[in-house]
């Protein structure tokens, strides 16, 4: 017989007739032994805090952004000592506002900024490249034979006679286009970066700081007045840093989130207490989570810092699940500790389910071989891994001893006993339990097939990499990207190079023969709309033969004559020693590209293997590819087969997942088709903002369909396990409804609503990834709604009972959907 006990959480009431030994060994453990918990998990909460605070820093590594696996990095790496310049390099411009390059004040500032970046830590200072460095040669072909020279002459007093020659050297040297501005306001500084080689990586962010610290000091005199002199960077270790200041500003939409979050939890429940324990072991699960990353030896970087905010939202949701039944079971009449534990019983598995399906979202990124997206998938692992404890066992022991408010309490109790608040719920059960119905699910699952074929219409046109040019991660108004228009508007040739490394026996590259297949490969490339030029030994070799032959354009060939190669390839050393390695077994073929959309480097990729394929032999071998576009290229290419294998791999695992929960593949369709037709609108929603398939955002579909199968499983599992009771389909719609379609779409609204608020990170990768999760985590809520009643009318109308072995998991999971009451 039922009996009541006091719905005022906070006034004592007698536990005798509850018997401490029920329950799991589970729930024995941690509800006999409270106290002993909660100084556990506080112990661990300081410990993990203290490693978060001291250790974790945000950085990036170039090297985890590539795909290291693949053929073409692997040739990269293995070559990058040969390849100065190709790969991780800074490009700093420096303009002159008031005049041209051969200002002396100008000069003058340049060769500071030159100097400045030589002693910068992590800058490969060999291979620097600027007007001012002894490497930038000119030469010229006189009666006496070669003449050349450092482009900025030795005796340089900023006179006119000085000047003169600079002006002509700069001719000789053909800069123009290049080092120099086309209209020869502006001159560029070339830095290569590496690692110290001690184990210790670029600082980006410093990095990014002492280039910002530079440009402050050159542009503005000490009133505050302008120069004339402006200072444009662009590279991946300035995107980097950039994104890096940007995440110090993400702590604002972080806390944000968590305001937009609470006031929903709170707008539910009316209860500030239990509101704010919700809250405070949402924030305890991201302090462990960032403590073990840093424990672990782990950083940040600008991808998986929006993984906290994933964790935040998750436990959110998981928390509200725990103190909705807490509080029902309260209103009910059960003491604070008694409603704590039977709600522990009914949601702890299914709890542990959803939390299961929300890391194969992230486990199946953990296969992709891109560094940063592994590193992405362990951190989200651990921070699933950590609510577990935080938001299943931590939340409810706290909650038997603070319980919620007694207007919360009561609230429950009326609105389960046909307040207006229910009544009202209760005709949009009876209006969404029309759906069960032919006609309703007729005319649903024809509108979900027509926006499911539109859909892939569109996404057809998804695309892989980046669709514009500059930096896509961060918006088009940066300082980034308008640095980047600025060099793209005024020089010739681009950032964005792709090479090919040409490999032969030591001195093989000076060969006849290697040197035509290199120049036929150079030819191809020219062809490919895209590419603007290209450089290698032999444009150097073929000018230096006609400058031996009085310049005649008839010797701008490649000689027979091995004597005649080796002079020029003797004097391209001194000019361009860049164009082979010391040895003379690895020279590059530098196509300079007009950008890096995927088109373009597909088309390069494309007749740069046709012609490795067609060319390489025992003597030589073409090998892809080096430079930023050959890297970006690689790196595409990964991402096209993730793309498929990460969504092969999702399904694979949630479906999997399903059956072991319901048994029936008929409940596997429902449950998995409205996540199918929510990605493939994701998917067209991509295509129509603009948005291609990235490292940033690869994650995203796993992310949301892992995290949206929770709502099928909340359903479903008590729809089923109502009509295995024998109720027909209609009334066990309508009861899961009752007893779970709030929390369903609590928790739909209170993880879109914390990933919107990405939106407005001055990242645009960031606001891309937040209103694409948001999209999909409520139309998966809208799909589970509107679609599994409209499809278990075709395919769920008649339930048989379950077998004895099978019935164990929807008995679970009905059972944590109708609070039950103390027994006495």
């Amino acid at each position: 017989m039922h009996t009541p006990l006091n719905a005022d959480a906070s006034a004592p009431t007698s536990l005798d007739p509850f018997d401490t030994r029920s329950g799991s060994r589970l729930e024995q453990l941690i509800f006999n032994h409270r106290l002993v918990v909660m100084a556990v998990c506080a112990l661990i909460t300081l410990l993990l805090g203290f490693l978060a605070a001291t250790r974790l820093t945000l950085n990036a590594s170039f090297e985890k952004m590539i795909p290291q696996g693949h053929p073409y990095i692997q040739n990269y790496l293995e070559h990058r000592a040969d390849l100065r310049g190709l790969g991780n390099s800074l490009r700093v411009v420096v303009e002159n506002t008031r005049g041209d390059i051969y200002d002396p004040q100008y000069l003058a500032a340049l060769r500071k900024i030159q100097d400045e970046l030589f002693l910068t830590p992590g800058v490969d200072r060999a291979w620097m490249k600027s007007l001012w460095a002894p490497a930038v040669r000119w030469t010229e072909v006189t009666e006496e034979g070669f003449r050349g020279g450092p482009v900025m002459p030795d005796n340089y007093d900023g006179s006119p006679t000085a000047t003169e020659q600079l002006r002509a050297n700069i001719a000789r040297a053909g800069l123009v286009g290049s080092l120099v501005g086309n209209d020869f306001k502006s001159s560029m500084i070339v830095v290569p970066l590496m690692d110290a080689g001690n184990g210790q990586r670029i600082d980006y962010r410093g990095l990014s700081h002492a280039l910002e610290a530079l440009r402050a000091r050159y542009e503005t005199d000490a009133q505050g007045r302008p120069t004339g002199i402006q200072v444009h960077s662009i590279g991946f270790a300035k995107l980097v840093g950039d994104l890096i200041d940007g995440l110090y500003q993400v702590g604002l939409y972080f806390g944000l989130a968590a305001l937009v979050a609470t006031l929903i939890i709170f707008f539910y429940t009316r209860c500030l207490r239990s509101t704010a324990l919700v809250v405070a072991c949402s924030l305890v699960a991201v302090i462990w989570q960032l403590g073990l990353v840093a424990g672990l030896g782990f950083e940040l970087d600008p991808y998986s810092i929006l993984v906290p905010f994933l964790v935040f939202a998750i436990g959110v949701s998981h928390g509200a699940q725990k103190m909705n039944g807490i509080m029902q079971d309260i209103g009910r009449g059960a003491h604070r500790l008694v409603a704590a534990r039977f709600t522990f019983r009914r949601l702890f598995l299914a709890g542990v389910t959803a939390l299961v399906a929300d890391a194969v979202g992230f486990a199946v990124l953990m296969l992709i071989d891109i560094p940063v997206i592994k590193d992405l998938a362990l951190t989200a692992s651990i921070g699933v891994a950590v609510l577990i404890v935080t938001n299943l066992i931590l939340l409810p022991v706290l909650l038997s001893y603070i319980g919620v408010s007694a207007a919360a309490a009561e609230r429950s109790l009326r609105d389960g006993s046909g307040g207006q608040q229910a009544r009202g719920f209760d005709r949009v059960c009876g209006w969404l339990g029309r759906f069960t119905e032919r006609r309703w699910a007729s005319a649903t699952v024809a509108s979900a097939a027509v926006l499911l074929v539109a859909g892939f219409a569109v996404s057809t046109q998804l695309k892989i990499g980046d669709l514009d040019p500059g930096a896509p991660e961060l918006r088009p108004d940066s300082r980034y990207n308008r640095d980047n228009a600025f060099v793209t508007a005024n020089y010739s040739l681009s950032s964005d190079t792709f090479a090919v490394i040409v490999k032969t026996a030591r001195e093989g590259c000076l060969k006849y023969e290697t040197l035509v297949e290199a120049d036929r490969l150079a030819w191809s490339l020219q062809q490919v709309p895209g590419v603007q030029t290209t450089v290698s030994l032999t444009n150097a070799v073929r000018q230096i033969t006609a400058g031996s032959n009085e310049g005649s354009p008839k010797w701008l060939t490649i000689a027979r004559n091995q004597d005649v190669l080796n002079y020029g390839a003797q004097q391209a050393s001194v000019n361009n020693p860049e164009l082979f390695n010391t040895e003379c077994s690895v020279m590059p073929v530098i196509a300079y590209l007009a950008d890096h959309r995927a088109e373009t480097l597909d088309r390069v990729v494309q007749a740069s293997a046709d012609f490795a394929a067609a060319h390489s032999g025992s003597d030589r071998q073409f090998l892809l590819a080096a430079g930023g576009a050959g890297i970006e290229a690689a790196t595409n290419i990964v991402v096209r087969k993730a793309w498929t294998q990460m969504l092969l791999l999702v399904y694979a695992a949630v479906i999997v997942l399903c059956f072991i929960t319901f048994r029936s593949w008929r409940a596997v369709v429902v449950a998995v088709v409205p996540l199918v037709i929510t990605s493939v609108l994701c998917e067209a929603l991509m295509v129509m903002l603009g948005i291609g398939v990235k490292v940033a955002t690869l994650p995203v579909i796993a992310l949301g369909v892992g995290i949206g199968v929770d709502y099928a499983l909340y359903l479903l599992s008590v729809q089923l396990a109502r009509q295995r009771a024998g109720a027909s389909l209609g009334e066990a719609y309508r009861h899961a409804l009752q007893f779970t379609g709030k929390v369903v779409v609590l928790v739909g609204v209170t993880l879109a609503a914390g990933v919107l608020t990405w939106a407005l990170s001055p990242i645009k990768f960031q606001a891309d990834m937040g209103i694409l999760l948001a999209f999909m985590f409520i139309w998966n809520m809208v799909g589970a709604v509107l679609l599994i009643p409209a499809l278990s009318h075709f395919l769920l109308r008649s339930t048989p009972a379950p077998k004895a072995q099978s019935s164990e998991a929807p008995a679970r999971c009905v059972a944590h959907a109708q609070p039950v009451p103390f027994e006495g």
